[in-house]
């Protein structure tokens, strides 16, 4: 692991040597989009893990009954 904490520590210094008009954008094209990756892959293993862990019941809804409208007098 201390490669790798010797590479970030190289990629900041570089960053932070940065004038802040070259800064800026390489935050946008690069952390920004890093970020929403990692967003959206947060948010599909929160909502996929609870439909796998928690198994639905097989219970079928009840029919609604029809409205007054509908209905035809016999």
């Amino acid at each position: 692991m201390d490669w790798l904490w010797s590479w970030w520590d190289g990629v900041e210094l570089w960053v932070v040597q940065l004038p802040v008009a070259v800064q800026f954008p390489v935050v946008m094209i690069v952390v920004l989009p890093l970020c929403l990756g990692v967003a959206r892959l947060i948010d599909r293993v929160v909502d996929w893990r609870p439909k796998r862990s928690a198994p639905q019941p097989d219970v079928e809804p009840e029919p609604e009954p029809e409205p007054e409208s509908e209905k035809v007098a016999a």
